[in-house]
């Protein structure tokens, strides 16, 4: 059987759904599964997402430094989530993080909230693709 998803926005949809789970086959040796879940981020999001990081990029120096596009998303996501840092096996530090990819919705906008403050507290001048993200 195939993967079906249904985004449950309406009432119809939500019955095309149940029916469609009435209609399915019952069968103790290969059970099928269930999951309700918030949609994951939007292509849109994403977009906004990389836009402002890349403004920061260019415009913050973090304690002496400059860091790319891809390591402001760490930071971000560390203090968005609160993530755990541990002991490098070679030296260093190593984030125990989550991929922006799995992230819900509402935590990517969360997310862009974030960045969106940050930017404003550190003088950030958001170009025209990012500033569709602070809408």
């Amino acid at each position: 059987m195939n993967k079906q998803s249904y985004f449950l926005v309406d009432m119809q949809r939500r019955n095309n759904c149940t029916e469609f789970i009435r209609n399915l086959p019952v069968s103790p040796e290969s059970p099928l599964v269930v999951t309700i879940q918030e949609r994951t981020r939007s292509l849109d999001q994403n977009a906004k997402l990389w836009a402002c990081l890349n403004d920061i990029s260019e415009q913050v120096n973090w304690h002496g430094r400059k860091l790319t596009s891809e390591e402001w998303k760490h930071v971000f996501t560390a203090a968005l989530k609160k993530q755990d840092v541990v002991p490098g096996i070679d030296g260093g530090f190593v984030v125990l993080g989550q991929s922006t990819s799995k992230m819900r919705v509402s935590e990517m906008r969360d997310l862009i909230e974030l960045i969106s403050a940050f930017g404003a507290e550190h003088g950030v001048r958001f170009g025209d693709d990012a500033a569709l993200a602070m809408r």
